[in-house]
Order: structure tokens, then sequence, then C-alpha cells
């Protein structure tokens, strides 16, 4: 798999496929780096091209070629590797892999069985796909910042970029469908990933209600439309919380079981779901008083044995301590050779007969570029020598 891409989206889109088994070889460069290279978490808090805590996240079991693309001849050597790629992954902005002369329409000219994704902010044709896109303004022109915040209050920010990963995943499926189709019809695919459309796809609750109602629905918070209790109740630490959702009745009556207090369960206030959600500003305020007597991941355990659906809001560091989730075998624990051993998210599947893992680190920027050209693309030693002389893989 070629990999011209950078910062999230694209890489995301490339580690799913690099889990799966795939050699994804990711063009990069000193003179440009990707942006997760140079920005924190850093490892020991030390800056460095390799020691970036999500770069290192986002581009487990890839190799890395360091290729300038500003110089004449790397051209040749992208069109190469496209032709020994079944996929290729950008997410520069529309039109700038035209202008380089490395399209999809350029790279099928090298391999017609060829698979590619562009993922860009607003896709590569329409009024405004040319504007330069990132995570926040893709989330407020797609509506989701609208729909985010408080009560009475301004939008917020959601505070993490959705629509990266969300179209990275709608591009891994594409990817493997056209796949899919490649080996039944030998056609290659070109696949043009839209972050706007990738996300607005998944907000279908907020559309419905425009459309069918000519409602702009409501910022609330935590707080569900129908169902009450429902929301993330502060718990006894400062910055300790709680989810609850309680989704029926007998889910009511354990969780008044669980506060002491049955007689919340026929208190006319809160006798019916109607009930509850018409008076739902007095009734958080007295789970809420409830749930401040209590550690969060003691509650935690409390409310799921009562038979309430309930869990604690975790920050990174318990997630990254969480019993479950190491029972799973769900994190990576691998030696970089730069930063050493540190917690990474694994993969979040398991096949029954295929192994799929964390196999690699992510690779130190430039650690295959000799293996790349001189074994996958067959140039010569004195030929990649030669190339190394005149600034081609910096």
């Amino acid at each position: 798999m070629l990999d011209l891409s950078w910062v999230w989206a694209g890489p995301y889109t490339g580690l799913q496929l690099a889990h799966l088994g795939a050699e994804v070889i990711k063009v990069e460069s000193t003179l440009r780096p990707d942006i997760n290279r140079r920005i924190p978490p850093f490892a020991e808090g030390r800056p460095g091209l390799d020691r970036g805590g999500s770069f290192n996240q986002w581009n487990q079991n890839k190799r890395s070629l360091a290729l300038d693309l500003g110089h004449p001849k790397a051209r040749r050597v992208v069109l190469d590797l496209a032709h020994k790629s079944d996929v290729a992954i950008e997410n520069f902005s529309a039109g700038v892999l035209e202008k380089m002369g490395l399209a999809y329409r350029q790279l099928s000219e090298r391999n017609p069985r060829l698979v590619m994704v562009s993922l860009s902010g607003f896709g590569q044709t329409g009024p405004i796909s040319r504007n330069v896109a990132y995570g926040a303004t893709v989330m407020a022109i797609g509506g989701l910042t609208a729909l985010t915040g408080y009560r009475n209050q301004a939008p917020r920010s959601a505070g993490l970029s959705y629509p990266d990963p969300n179209s990275a995943l709608h591009s891994v499926f594409a990817i493997l469908a056209a796949l899919w189709r490649r080996d039944r019809t030998g056609q290659g695919e070109y696949i043009d990933c839209s972050l706007l459309e990738a996300m607005v796809a998944v907000m279908p609750e907020a559309l419905m209600a425009e459309e069918m109602r000519g409602e702009q629905p409501p910022r609330d918070g935590n707080r569900d439309p129908v169902l009450s209790p429902y929301g993330v109740f502060h718990c006894a630490g400062e910055d300790d919380w709680i989810s609850i959702c309680v989704r029926d009745e007998e889910e009511w009556r354990n969780l008044c079981a669980a506060m002491g207090a049955p007689e919340l369960a026929i208190d006319p206030r809160f006798a019916t779901a109607i009930q509850r959600k018409r008076n739902e500003d007095a009734l958080e305020e007295i789970v809420t008083a409830w749930t401040r007597k209590f550690d969060f991941l003691q509650l935690e355990k409390r409310l799921q044995q009562a038979g309430v659906a309930a869990a604690a809001v975790q920050s990174a560091r318990d997630v990254a301590a969480d019993e479950h989730l190491e029972a799973r075998g769900f994190f990576a624990r691998l030696n970089h050779p730069e930063v050493g051993v540190y917690t990474h998210a694994g993969t979040p599947w398991h096949f029954s007969a295929t192994p799929v893992s964390v196999r690699t680190p992510a690779p130190q920027l430039g650690e295959a570029t000799e293996y790349v050209v001189k074994e996958v693309l067959g140039y010569s030693d004195a030929e990649y020598r030669q190339l190394a002389a005149e600034g081609l893989f910096k």
C-alpha cells in the first residue's frame, strides 16, 4: 500500500489496513514532516520526530520511505510504487496531487488495478472543494458544533476531530469493497471521501428532526431527548463523573433500590418515563446529591451489579489501566527503537481464523528507505546511492 497521507484521517485509514496485514509504505520527508511527528505528547517530554505519541499510535505496523516530493525525480519513485501497490491513500487538499502529476489518473495509467482513496474536507468536486479543512471547521459546517453544548449556552467544539477517524473508517470499508470488486473484475477504483459527508452521515437524528419537523434540535448537554435520568453525574472526586442511563421502568426501580430510595419509584413526579422527563431538573439534583457521596469507580460496579446501565467517565490514564481492555489483549506494548516501550491502543477487533495484531511499532522517519527502493522497487545499489547523493531521500 502506497500511503501519501499525513496527520490523522489518512494515517488512520492506513493503520486499519496495516492491522489487517497490508504492507503499508508511508511516504514522508524530513523537509515536511507529518504534523503528528511534531506535536506533543512526546516520550519523556522531549521533542523529536520519532518521539511523538500520536504519530507512534496512528502509524503502527507501517514502513517509512523518506522522499522529497519536491525533487524532480520523486514522481518516478511514486509512480513505481503505485505500479507495485494494490492501494494508494492520500489526504492532501483537493487538487494538490493533480498539480504534482500524481493524481489517480496518472497512477492508474501505471497500474489499472490500483484502488485509490482521496480523503479531503469537502471532496474533490463542488463549490467549496478547494477550501482548506480542519476537523473543527468540518464539524462547524456539518452542523455537529451546533448540536454540541449545554442548554441556553453557545455552541461548543466537540473537543475531538470526529470527522477524521470517522471518514477513515468509511474509507477502509470502501477500499475493502473495491478490492473485492477488483478481484472479480480486474478493474481498479477511485474513491473520493469527503470528511464533511462522512460526518453528516452519522448525524441522522438531527437531520431527520429538521427535515421532517422543521426543528433545530436543541443543545442539551448529555441528556437524551426521551430518557431520564440519562447523563453524566458528579461523583466524590473533584473531576470524577459517572454516566447513568435508565432505559425502562425496571432499570428505574433498580436505580431507586441502589440509591436506597424506593419511594422515588412511586413519587408522582417520577412514576413514569414521561413524568421523569418533565421533572428532569429536579430528578438530576436528587441523583447528583447521591452520586457525590461515592468514588466513581466503586459506584460503577455497584450500579452495574444492581442492573443499572452505568459507566465511570475515565481519563486516558484510567483507560490505559482498564482491566477489561487488558484482559482482552487490547493494548500493544512494543519496543520502539527511539522511545522504548509505551502503552498503545491495539486492534479493536479479533478474528476467529485470521491473526490480527500490532506486529511492529511506528517507524522511524525514513527507516525503510533503502529496503523500499532496492527490495520493493528493484533499483540497483548504484542507482540508489546516486539518487541519495542527489538529495532525493530526505
